[in-house]
């Protein structure tokens, strides 16, 4: 209960989190959007994870992220309302409009170069682009 949380208990983890919402997002992206060096990042996502909020899958050199509702329900509440909170936030909107402008023109950044699109339910997210 303590790990889950101090996950929620720092700016880096909640703009994280807001980022991926319902999506699916290689690490490189978060690394575009925060401006923070890569193993920072990649910390910060460690720890998420290891207090079970996200879950990892590696695609060739590529790492992504998903958030995971955890097992106790009151957990499960506490992160819903977290992100529901998240998305009327200024700040956190102004994150996921880069995302979003990010997403739609990757070969601006060099970061991204081969970079999958976050994904929704299977498909790109950044399709409308």
């Amino acid at each position: 209960m303590e790990r889950f949380f101090q996950a929620l208990g720092d700016n880096t983890r909640l703009r994280l989190l807001n980022l991926m919402g319902d999506q699916e997002i290689c690490v490189c992206y978060f690394v575009e959007i925060l401006g923070g060096p890569q193993p920072k990042i990649s910390r910060h996502l460690a720890y998420l994870r290891n207090a079970g909020i996200v879950s990892a899958r590696r695609e060739g050199k590529w790492m992504h992220y998903r958030i995971v509702m955890p097992p106790n329900i009151g957990a499960t509440q506490v992160l819903q309302q977290t992100l529901d909170w998240l998305r009327d936030e200024k700040a956190m909107q102004a994150d996921k409009a880069r995302l979003t402008k990010v997403c739609c023109s990757p070969a601006k950044y060099g970061l991204l170069e081969g970079a999958p699109p976050p994904i929704t339910v299977g498909k790109p997210s950044c399709e409308a682009c």
